[in-house]
């Protein structure tokens, strides 16, 4: 309720104006989602890379993706960790602010998939506040969940690498949030169809 009363008259950026704006109809596109971050807690790391995909009409979209290393020195230097990272990633390199806004302008009013996706989401929420916004709008649907809908499994949470075993989705030795975002969108597809879900 108080996030909600600080931000009634906060005057918001354009490109967050521009996504709003967005939402007065339904999207027809999924926007399969991850991330790699400097750890797990939204409040005190950061993104350090996004990798993502569209998927409409059960096809993946690979001309409709978008995928940045975030180049986050000042934060990696005073936590005293490497940018090895930042350093030899041959993805497209933004500093924060701009990949995040170029993210809102990619992923518009999409329904967006991940895996453990409410993680993804609060990551991307925190460097949101930063920039003076409010969260994302959109709906999410968590691989990992629907799988575990799918089974009637309730305790216990699989591992994108155990999803990806069970549905026999070829699993690659290079690791990024690309990579992660296309192994999602496959099992996303196979889950999709099987949930009856449009």
């Amino acid at each position: 309720m108080l996030d909600w009363l600080k931000n009634i008259n906060k005057e918001h950026p354009e490109f967050w104006k521009t996504y709003v704006s967005k939402f007065e109809k339904k999207s027809n596109r999924f926007v399969i989602l991850s991330t790699e971050t400097s750890g797990l807690n939204p409040v005190k790391d950061v993104i350090l890379s996004i990798g993502s995909f569209a998927v409409v009409n059960n096809s993946i979209i690979i001309g409709d993706s978008f995928e940045t290393v975030l180049l986050q020195y000042k934060f990696l230097h005073d936590n005293g960790l490497s940018n090895e990272f930042i350093v030899e990633s041959k993805m497209k390199k933004l500093g924060e602010s701009e990949a995040i806004q170029s993210l809102i302008d990619f992923i518009g009013n999409a329904v967006l998939v991940g895996h453990h996706i409410d993680f993804d989401v609060e990551m991307i929420n925190a460097a949101l506040e930063r920039l003076d916004c409010s969260r994302l709008k959109n709906e999410a649907l968590d691989v990992d969940v629907m799988y575990r809908k799918l089974q009637d499994i309730n305790d216990r949470q699989f591992s994108l690498d155990e999803l990806c075993d069970i549905y026999k989705i070829p699993k690659s030795d290079r690791n990024s949030s690309s990579e992660d975002a296309y192994k999602i969108a496959l099992l996303f597809l196979k889950l999709k169809s099987r949930l009856g879900i449009k």
